[in-house]
């Protein structure tokens, strides 16, 4: 089907009501019909190791479904009903894949980011009462096993613990040697421990009980970066069977090879991708535990491919940078197109990377909060550069400005906030925490997505900011994406994050973080230069500039402004108090659930009534780091 404009989605969508379309209700009958349309076909292939010759396991969709309904039937003899949580704390494997469908299909699935620290792993898993956590067993070069232990030690809802063991993707000698090397648990557990496997293998594979009957809420996903407390959408049924349909109705077929290296706890590879292979019967292939940040990945990316006759490439701008410091060493003449989100592409990339390789960029957008699909640069038509394309069919995104009567529409090209209706968005109950919802949306349907944009006179999409990230400078807003833009504009500069840093005089100053491109030099004096020259508005022109080896990055791919800020406040505070000769010094920035970042002082002889006639002009809030581990 050809996708090419507007006016395709909305034929699509006119066709029939959503709720008309000839879809299964659960995840479970999905699966189950296309394992039945395309029992033989390759369903899921994962190699531990990257290398183009490597072992490799691949499923077919018949003997998918079968492992899901295995791991469905283990979850439900561990006691996980249609509204318990299973957790999984696990790089990219085959397991994890059963995992996530399994627990869906038993009761509520909750993958958690395994680069999390131990305290925030037992947070989520305190938030969402899970009762069963699947991890990995200890392995060298990983100590997850150990960060989980630690975890359910402060998350007493956590019943039974399920282990698989990577090694047996392995082949000798090295698999002969992880037994003999293999790290231990300290500690006494509270939990019974199992092989996922083993009790895996002692299952029916056929479902054991009734699947659901209606849409309900299938999975917890966690938002929010790498740090603070944790914010948990709950995406149901309804909303994860409408992101595969996309992704069959437009894209892909049981022909189609996905290459996804993106990680398995993240809702562009869990919903996006797993789910419209399991609309389409495309295959899907995830290389190595840790995906694009796996040793060797970027080495042998194009080989992979090869290997795997790739047709769609999933990806994100940080891979697609690392790409092109590398040649295209294969043969890719299979791969049709590539799929880029999590953050906006730099026009630059975007031809380098099309020079390169011969193959075209789509870019999308979504988010956790509507399941995560809500536009596209439509594959076979315009594609905008920056801009994040059409909403798709049965998405109705509405760009909204508050007034004195209350939210009303932009008109073309004028910027407001990006507010989003679909079946991924669960009106009312996006987050499990009641009051999170409260002023979430507008006219009750409309999801307020925090992203300022506007709407073009094609009905394309364009992201122009965070609301949350916007620089307030003496009451003037400063949209931090006309830094960012022209600093990755600049030849040295890979990437770029614009935050407000505190200052007592106008609340808050523009400054700038980059990372620069592999064996690039700058002075930072020579980009603040650039900025000047090239950031139009002038109050807007940083007033810093720091060069980071790397810019903090959720994992996949966006730059993490909160550290930003913590690693500003940390500069600003220091320097101000070095500067009127005050001992204290920031030794931490800490995100405080109620107050927002908080700085930490150790004192070193200064008094509170010292650091209060520095500090007391800057807006973030201050506190003693010991008297705060002490109330902890």
């Amino acid at each position: 089907m050809t996708y090419a404009s507007i006016d395709d989605r909305n034929r699509i969508e006119n066709e029939m009501p959503w709720a008309e379309r000839d879809l299964p209700r659960t995840l479970y009958g999905l699966l189950s019909r296309t394992a039945a349309a395309f029992p033989d076909r390759p369903a899921v292939s994962y190699q531990l190791l990257s290398g183009p010759k490597d072992k490799a396991e691949t499923l077919s969709w018949g003997a998918l479904r079968d492992k899901v309904a295995q791991a469905a039937n283990l979850f439900r003899s561990l006691g996980i009903g249609e509204t318990d949580v299973v957790a999984y704390v696990l790089p990219n494997a085959n397991e994890t894949i059963h995992t996530l469908l399994g627990g869906a299909v038993a009761g509520i699935v909750n993958p958690i980011n395994p680069l999390l620290e131990p305290e925030q792993i037992a947070a989520i898993l305190r938030e969402t009462g899970a009762k069963v956590v699947v991890t990995l067993k200890p392995f060298p070069k990983t100590d997850l096993a150990q960060k989980v232990a630690e975890a359910c030690r402060h998350a007493p809802g956590v019943q039974t613990v399920l282990e698989v063991d990577l090694n047996r993707y392995l082949t000798p000698p090295k698999s002969w040697i992880v037994p003999l090397i293999r790290p231990k648990v300290a500690g006494q557990r509270h939990t019974d421990l199992k092989d996922f496997n083993k009790e895996l293998a002692k299952q029916p594979k056929t479902l054991q009980f009734e699947d659901s009957g209606t849409d309900r809420v299938a999975a917890y996903f966690h938002t929010g970066g790498t740090t603070g407390m944790p914010k948990v959408a709950q995406p149901t049924y309804d909303g994860m069977i409408y992101n595969g349909w996309l992704g069959h109705e437009l894209l892909f077929s049981e022909q189609d090879s996905i290459m996804c290296p993106l990680p398995l706890f993240h809702v562009f590879a869990c919903h996006v991708i797993l789910m419209a292979a399991i609309a389409s019967g495309a295959h899907v292939v995830f290389p190595t535990p840790q995906g694009y940040r796996g040793e060797g990945v970027f080495d042998n990316f194009w080989k992979l491919c090869e290997r795997w006759k790739t047709t769609f490439v999933i990806t994100v701008p940080t891979a697609i940078s690392a790409m092109m410091q590398r040649p295209v060493d294969a043969d890719i003449s299979a791969v049709k197109t590539a799929f880029s989100g999590s953050a906006p592409l730099p026009l630059e990339l975007f031809k380098r990377f099309e020079k390169a390789c011969g193959v075209t960029i789509c870019e999308g957008y979504g988010l956790t909060e509507a399941t995560c699909l809500v536009s596209v640069n439509p594959v076979d038509g315009m594609k905008k550069v920056g801009s994040i394309g059409v909403p798709f069919p049965y998405t109705d995104v509405k760009i909204v400005k508050k007034s004195g009567n209350g939210p009303e529409e932009c008109g073309i090209d004028e910027i407001g906030e990006i507010c989003v209706s679909n079946p991924g968005v669960y009106a009312g109950h996006t987050y499990t925490e009641a009051e999170k919802n409260v002023d979430l949306y507008y006219w009750d349907t409309h999801l307020r997505t925090g992203d300022l944009g506007r709407k073009d006179s094609d009905g394309y999409l364009w992201i122009t900011g965070r609301a949350k990230d916007l620089i307030i400078r003496g009451g003037h807003n400063i949209d931090p994406a006309e830094i960012e833009e022209a600093l990755q504009a600049h030849p040295a500069v890979a990437f770029a994050g614009a935050i407000g840093q505190p200052d007592a005089h106008s609340g808050e100053l523009p400054c700038a973080f980059v990372e620069l491109v592999d064996g690039a030099t700058v002075t930072e004096e020579e980009l603040l230069e650039h900025c000047r020259i090239h950031v139009h508005e002038r109050a807007a022109q940083p007033k810093h500039m720091t060069i980071l080896t790397e810019l903090p990055k959720t994992a996949v791919g966006k730059v993490f402004k909160p550290d930003l800020r913590k690693h500003a406040i940390t500069r600003v505070y220091n320097g101000a108090l070095e500067k009127a000769g005050v001992e204290a010094r920031v030794v931490s920035v800490i995100d405080d659930k109620k107050r927002g970042l908080v700085a930490q002082l150790q004192a070193n002889g200064a008094s509170e009534a010292q650091v209060s006639d520095v500090l007391g002009a800057f807006t973030r809030p201050w506190e003693w780091a010991e008297a705060a581990k002490t109330a902890a």
